[in-house]
């Protein structure tokens, strides 16, 4: 830290520095970048700790010391702080939009799409096996997850797809376990398919389930 022009030439004022000295100082007001990671991070304990259907964006908001809202100007919503936080590599409310944008009788197609993309992708598949990982071996993790994709996830598809709960997870199921299977456990000749051949092969399966 920069010391005082008084401290320097051996004066002393009596006075104290003001607020356009060191921007160091005790007082310091954290920026908007520090300010995010505390949400983050408050919000990550309150998570694993409340649940996804627990934890609100008040409480959020009071764990780290903000008003509610600068929660809502950082991140929108409970499910915007939810997918920062833990990295979530799909944001519902960006990716059903597009599926509405479909045909329905493409909605198997575009699943597929959708899954390759993200499991195809390093940076977006890490966050994925983590919490799997996590969720198969800690139940307070499988639980947030469960909450997360049932309320958002599955919730959402079935309102806009008009398909039952249950054929949308088993979809889902199904596709999860083929990206294990090609990006994870690497088993050929799924691993090293094109794309367009996975999408041929799978699509009219996981269309079958969107059929009510």
């Amino acid at each position: 830290m920069d010391e005082p022009d008084a401290r320097q030439t051996g004066k002393q004022t009596g006075k104290k520095r003001s607020g356009s000295g060191s921007s160091r100082g005790p007082g310091r007001r954290p920026g908007p970048t520090e300010t995010r990671e505390k949400i983050l991070a408050e919000a990550r304990d309150l998570f694993a700790e409340k649940g996804y259907d627990g934890a609100s964006l008040r409480a959020i908001a009071r764990a780290a010391g903000v008003d509610p809202a600068l929660v809502h100007h950082f991140f929108g919503t409970k499910e915007g702080v939810f997918i920062e936080a833990m990295r979530f590599p799909v944001d519902p409310a960006v990716m059903l939009p597009r599926v509405m944008s479909f045909p329905r009788d493409r909605f198997g197609e575009l699943m597929v799409r959708t899954f390759l993309d993200v499991w195809g992708d390093d940076e977006r598949r890490a966050p994925i096996l983590a919490m799997l990982r996590s969720a198969m071996t800690n139940e307070r993790a499988a639980a947030l997850l469960r909450e997360f994709v049932t309320t958002v996830l599955f919730g959402r598809a079935s309102k806009i797809t008009e398909a039952p709960a249950l054929q949308i997870q088993a979809a889902a199921g199904q596709m999860i376990g083929l990206m294990i299977l090609r990006y994870v456990v690497r088993v050929e000749p799924l691993a090293s398919a094109t794309e367009d051949e996975l999408i041929e092969l799978v699509a009219p399966t996981i269309q079958r389930y969107f059929v009510t």
